[in-house]
């Protein structure tokens, strides 16, 4: 008898645990955090949605939330739980099929590219940038040009000076000598797009083309890079193909069970501090909770995580004017925010960033 009550509790253990599996639910006992994700279908607008007051948040606090992200000209925003919509709100005549700017979000983007490029053996992130464009793509004399690799524009350590006449100009006569790679930290738009070049001359394909057959058509986004007149390569899509991101980057680099990025090395080293010197910067991706943070133009380094009132295990894509990839893998949370400037008039550490996770702060009650 003994025997047999033992086998049905076994049985019914896996039953449970088989139940929860199927409808993305938890075991009894489970935090949230292991709950399983849930991916849209690709090619269909299909999405599921969860309610707030379902999840336990402020429910009224998220509807007062809305007149606040009017007034600060957002255009659209977005909240994923556990991959499902909790909130999608577009504002004036915005709508779901409206493309913006992410301007430097896109950053984030291009950095997940260059891994894909290394794992396919297309590139090393140790190789001289050199290899790919050719010597003389700077002005610097040939050894100190040979010392900036792929990881250095990767990690905005490439030594190039950020404070020329155009810092997004990248003629070999823009980009002068300022230290040695590895040296020194600076938010360089410039050097960042010369990755578009590494990846093309890698692939033998146009950056739109490997970006679409790698990412984008994998993942279900829509959009394109385009190329501005400054030579500056600015995606361009809707709100929710900024989410299919988001939840990319939430999964480590899986699509569900599909790995688009299946390097977890490179990955791990995208969201985590990428050199010593500006702790709260991966690879072209923003981290929080980091002792001390350096802001774009500028070479203090401050005391503290770049957005205080959020998670500290944050990170984002962040783009000028408050374009928003807000990943947070302890509550299974993306927050995708595009529009016209909040205020914030650099990329990353605004005070945009901070005030709206202190409202968030006290809806989702994390």
């Amino acid at each position: 008898m003994k025997k047999e009550s033992a086998i049905l509790i076994v049985l019914f253990s896996l039953t449970v645990l088989i139940a929860c599996k199927k409808t993305g639910g938890s075991p009894p006992g489970k935090t949230t955090t292991n709950t399983v994700l849930y991916f849209p279908p690709v090619g269909s607008s299909d999405w599921q949605t969860v309610t707030a007051s379902s999840l336990g948040w402020d429910d009224a606090g998220l509807n007062n939330l809305y007149p606040y992200l009017q007034s600060k000209d957002t255009k659209a925003f977005i909240i994923l739980k556990n991959g499902k919509i909790v909130t999608e709100k577009y504002f004036g005549t915005f709508t779901a099929d409206s493309l913006w700017y992410w301007a430097s979000a896109g950053k984030t983007m291009t950095g997940f590219l260059v891994g894909i490029a290394q794992q396919e053996g297309l590139l090393n992130i140790n190789d001289a940038t050199s290899k790919y464009l050719g010597t003389g793509w700077t002005s610097e004399p040939l050894a100190k040009e040979n010392l900036i690799t792929i990881k250095k524009q990767l990690t905005m350590t490439t030594g190039l000076d950020d404070g020329v006449a155009d810092p997004d100009c990248t003629l070999p006569g823009c980009l002068v000598y300022k230290a040695d790679a590895g040296t020194r930290w600076a938010y360089h738009n410039a050097a960042y797009t010369l990755l578009d070049g590494v990846v093309e001359k890698a692939s033998g394909l146009s950056y739109n083309t490997y970006f679409q057959q790698k990412i984008r058509d994998r993942i279900g986004m829509n959009g394109l890079w385009v190329k501005t007149p400054n030579s500056n390569n600015i995606y361009y899509s809707n709100a929710r193909s900024m989410a299919r991101f988001g939840l990319l980057l939430l999964n480590k680099g899986k699509w569900d069970s599909t790995a688009i990025l299946s390097d977890s090395n490179y990955f791990h080293s995208q969201v985590n501090t990428s050199q010593n010197i500006n702790l709260s910067y991966g690879y072209l991706t923003w981290l929080n909770g980091k002792a001390s943070n350096m802001l774009p133009q500028s070479q203090i380094v401050f005391t503290g995580s770049i957005i205080p009132n959020a998670p500290a295990d944050l990170f984002a894509a962040l783009g000028k004017n408050d374009q928003k990839i807000y990943v947070v893998p302890s509550q299974q949370l993306i927050i995708i925010r595009m529009g016209n400037t909040a205020g914030g008039v650099k990329p990353a550490g605004s005070d945009f960033d901070n005030e709206l996770w202190g409202k968030l702060k006290a809806i989702i009650k994390y």
